[in-house]
């Protein structure tokens, strides 16, 4: 079967995300692509100051971009030109939303800046980025059904009779019950959570470290996942690769986890960030206001809470009056509205 290039980026991609969920290849070396990534992480730590989970984030679609890149180029940056830029991004956000592509328009402009700068390519390749376009607010965030949520998490629960069931059970409490995002559930490390309090410390957006209450039924999962699952490693990060030497895993990976979790249940694939905005959308729907939503997500700015207040036409005609003058025949009329009608210019009373 011929697979169109999206689809060979899309199994690429997936494959290469997999490989950090699955057990890794004992003593296998670090090759080119695993070398520039780590010294990329250095430059984006040093030069740029950036949070880790950021780095983590700029890594991971780092690591996308060269490996669709030929072996030749990879092994020699001098080759890359800016048609193969084009031609990546171009075939990336085939099928992609606009923020998943700004996202990869930001990694990899960094990476050819960080290349640039090293010496490895002669020329400032990040003009050949392409610019995405898009409209702040345009479009209501999706929820997933709170049927499906529920299969979801029941099916989670019932896999935990294996390490990888139990890691991914208290992955998916995290995510859809804290409303953390996939890079700060990567970037949990041991240390950040305490277990007398009953809270955690989240690093999220401009390194600011927030602390959280650690419900009940995400901190015994964790606490499942850590007693009888996590390998004996060196990382302080909470969830790693089942099979030792115990690795972290990346966003990609929790993503992932999140989508082998949707296979198992029989529901439509969805991201790990929907996980977030079905939290908000059920709180608001529950009664919390903006600002609370607002709070428990953790935003710097009330324009990042306020896409929330596009609640859909369906969620909101329960809770609409009828216009006066327009109420079904045989409703009952507010003439205290109706009072406050004033005749269309031109009609009769």
């Amino acid at each position: 079967m011929c697979l169109s290039g999206g689809a060979r980026f899309r199994a690429r991609q997936k494959e290469e995300d997999m490989s950090q969920v699955r057990t890794a290849d004992a003593g296998q070396g670090a090759g080119p692509l695993d070398e520039l990534v780590v010294e990329f992480a250095g430059w984006l730590d040093g030069q740029r100051g950036l949070a880790p989970v950021t780095v983590q984030n700029y890594c991971w679609h780092a690591e996308q971009f060269l490996g669709w890149l030929s072996p030749h180029v990879l092994r020699s940056m001098g080759l890359l030109d800016a048609g193969m830029v084009t031609a990546f991004m171009v075939e990336f956000c085939r099928d992609r939303n606009v923020n998943s592509a700004k996202s990869m328009a930001r990694s990899v402009r960094s990476f050819l800046r960080f290349a640039h700068a090293t010496g490895r390519t002669s020329t400032g390749l990040w003009g050949a980025v392409p610019s995405s376009s898009g409209w702040h607010l345009a479009s209501l965030p999706r929820s997933v059904p709170a049927a499906d949520l529920e299969h979801l998490l029941v099916v989670a629960a019932d896999a935990r009779r294996t390490a990888t069931g139990r890691r991914d059970y208290a992955i998916l409490l995290l995510l859809a019950r804290l409303g953390l995002r996939r890079g700060e559930v990567a970037s949990l490390k041991l240390d950040d959570i305490n277990w007398r309090a009953g809270d955690l410390a989240v690093v999220g957006k401009g390194s600011r470290v927030e602390r959280l209450p650690l419900p009940t039924a995400p901190g015994e999962a964790i606490v499942a996942w850590l007693a009888d699952g996590r390998p004996p490693c060196d990382t302080r990060c909470v969830f790693t690769t089942v099979n030792p030497p115990g690795r972290p895993l990346s966003p990609g990976a929790i993503g992932h986890v999140v989508g082998s979790a949707c296979r198992s249940a029989g529901i439509a694939r969805i991201g790990a960030h929907r996980l977030r905005h079905t939290l908000a959308t059920d709180m608001l729907r529950a009664g919390a206001s903006l600002p609370e939503v607002g709070q428990v997500l953790r935003h710097r700015s009330a324009r990042s809470t306020a896409i929330y207040a596009k609640v859909d036409e369906v969620a909101l005609r329960p809770l609409s009056r009828p216009w006066p003058g327009t109420a079904p025949r045989g409703a009952p009329v507010d003439e205290a509205a109706r009072s406050l009608a004033r005749p269309w210019p031109g009609t009769r009373p």
